[in-house]
Order: structure tokens, then C-alpha cells, then sequence
């Protein structure tokens, strides 16, 4: 028996996380991720605070069952709304509600939040702290980059892990990219700055006692496993588990878990069509769950083929659901 049968068991979901991402991991999404993974760790889009406590929270918190194990991650800087946005966040019954320290984006700048809490140290450890008291028994936890604009991550990371810890959490997804707040667009900032993983490696051996993840251009199972081996206790995956999430997704459970693989792209079509069939009752449009089913055949031959009838003009008629089932009978 390998080393990972072995252990299997003991493996924590966010050994393997599929990374938040806004307009992309909405719940239809998360649906989808799980029935190609039982055990990878999943994350909400980030809902911003005072959206939660001032529009229909209902609404962005919900999520099916199925979905678990699952995460909230909750945007804001102000403690006081953070405290209340983790509250609602776990009497919803999430077990995990994770900070964005992260984003770059000009909407999110707009707010003080993101990406620039990073420029402010004392302020992300209140809000931090504010969350934690209000969350409960659920978990807190944070993901940021390796610094900002003109900041020297060697020297800035490590007092930004230090104070965050101080704030009573223990977990850090850490993208191994710098952010620049101003001179790169969103996307650009996930692909123009370079990686840096030997920092990220180097803040596990800093702090021994933190539970450190790793995200940012990983690409493949290889990429991760050998992350893993480095000594880094979960990697988190964004863009390569959506735009192609059969080949990456499908073998998680064994490759990172030494678990048995959860079903195949096969497998998965009748369960679509049923959660299809069940969100179209409730007054819900097919599109909004087959855009994230695009990338299910990538690779394969009829793939663009696939991608054309999940495209096509007529799936939010009656016919919807007929013209998928022809494109999955072939």
C-alpha cells in the first residue's frame, strides 16, 4: 500500500482547495465541482460584508448541501461589519470563513478592501479578530498575496503573517504573486507579476506552527503534488479547475487524497440534468448552471461541439433540457 492510502484518512479538505473566483465559483459551479471530488475543499465567490448585511443574504449565502466541504470568503475592512458578515456566515453553516487580502480590482480598492488591507497591517489583524469572535466554532481563516506595489514581500510578508496570526487564526492561503493596485488590470494581475513559491515555502519553515497554503499558477496535479512535497500543507487552484475541470478535478480525490476517484465526466451528465431540471422549476435559467459546464469535455474530441450546443440560443426555452440530453447521448 502507498504512502497515500496510508494516510488518506487523515488528509484535510484544503489539502487541495479550488480557489474563489468572482463571476466564476457561484454555487451551480461548487455543484458541479463536487461531483468530481468528495474531498477537495471549495470556496464561495467573495461576498462583500456590507452587501451581506444590507441586501438579501439568503440569497448569496446559499448553497446546497451537497456543496460541503465549503468555504465563505467575505470581503471587507471595517471589523465591525466583518464581525456581523462572519456571524451570518456561520449560522448559514459554513465551517470556514476565509478574508480576502488579495484582490486588486478598482471596485474592490473602491472599498478599502483586498488586496490593500495588505498595506495595513493592524487593520487586517482587527478585522481578523473582529471575524473570529464572530464566527463562532467556524473557522477563520485569510488569503492575501506575497505584498503590493512597491512593498519588499521578504521583508513585509513575514510581519503580515505574524500579526495576522496574533489575531487568533491559523490557517493562510497565500497567492505567490505581488498585486499592483494601480497600472495592472485584474487579469494582468494574475499573470504579469511573477511567482515567488519559494517565498511562500520559505513563510511554512518561518512559521511552522501556521497551516500555509499555496496558490497561483498551478496548472496541472503534477504542479501540485510536488508543491505538496515541499513541505506546504495545501495548494489552492483557480482558472485550471474551471476552464478545464475534468482534468484536473477528476483525479484529485486520488492523486492528492489517496482516495477512490469520484465518478467521470459520464457520470457526472445525469446529475447535471437533474440539478438542471430541479434549478429550472424553481424559476432558475439553464444557462446559469451550463456556463460552467463549457469546459467539462476539454480535450476530448467533440469538445467544441460541446461548447456550441451549451451555447445555443434556445436552452432557456422548454427545449433547454432536450437539446443538452442529445448533446450528452453523444
Amino acid at each position: 500500500m502507498s504512502k497515500n492510502k496510508e494516510i488518506a484518512a487523515g488528509y484535510p479538505p484544503y489539502r487541495f482547495a479550488v480557489a474563489p473566483m468572482m463571476d466564476w465559483t457561484d454555487r451551480h459551479c461548487r455543484y458541479l465541482h463536487r461531483l468530481m471530488t468528495r474531498h477537495a475543499l471549495l470556496y464561495t465567490e467573495m461576498i462583500s460584508a456590507p452587501a451581506l448585511l444590507h441586501g438579501d443574504a439568503d440569497r448569496l449565502l446559499a448553497h446546497d448541501p451537497a456543496e460541503h466541504p465549503v468555504a465563505l470568503q467575505i470581503g471587507g475592512s471595517d471589523p465591525a461589519e466583518l464581525f456581523a458578515a462572519a456571524r451570518l456566515g456561520a449560522e448559514r453553516g459554513f465551517p470556514e470563513i476565509n478574508l480576502n487580502a488579495g484582490c486588486p480590482s478598482d471596485k474592490v480598492q473602491g472599498g478599502c478592501f483586498g488586496a490593500v488591507l495588505m498595506k495595513d497591517t493592524q487593520r487586517t489583524a482587527d478585522c481578523l479578530r473582529a471575524m473570529v469572535e464572530g464566527a463562532g466554532a467556524a473557522e477563520v481563516t485569510l488569503k492575501c498575496r506575497i505584498g503590493v506595489d512597491g512593498q519588499e514581500p521578504e521583508k513585509t510578508l513575514p510581519r503580515f503573517i505574524e500579526a495576522a496570526s496574533g489575531s487568533g487564526i491559523s490557517r493562510i492561503a497565500i497567492h505567490a504573486r505581488k498585486a499592483w493596485l494601480s497600472g495592472l488590470s485584474p487579469k494582468q494581475n494574475r499573470e504579469v507579476p511573477p511567482l515567488n513559491r519559494r517565498l511562500v515555502v520559505r513563510m511554512k519553515r518561518c512559521f511552522p506552527h501556521l497551516t500555509i497554503c499555496i496558490n497561483g499558477g498551478i496548472t496541472s496535479l503534477q504542479d501540485a503534488s510536488a508543491l505538496l512535497e515541499s513541505g506546504l500543507d495545501g495548494v489552492m487552484v483557480g482558472r485550471a479547475a474551471y476552464r478545464s475541470p475534468a482534468t484536473v478535478l477528476l483525479d484529485v480525490d486520488r492523486r492528492i487524497f489517496g482516495a477512490a476517484v469520484a465518478a467521470s465526466r459520464t457520470e457526472i451528465l445525469p446529475h447535471m440534468l437533474a440539478y438542471i431540471r430541479r434549478h429550472r422549476e424553481r424559476g432558475g435559467k439553464t444557462t446559469a448552471v451550463t456556463r460552467h459546464m463549457l469546459g467539462l469535455f476539454s480535450g476530448c474530441p467533440g469538445a467544441r461541439r460541446w461548447r456550441q450546443t451549451l451555447s445555443h440560443p434556445s436552452l432557456n426555452t422548454d427545449r433547454g433540457l432536450q437539446i443538452i440530453e442529445r448533446a450528452c447521448r453523444a
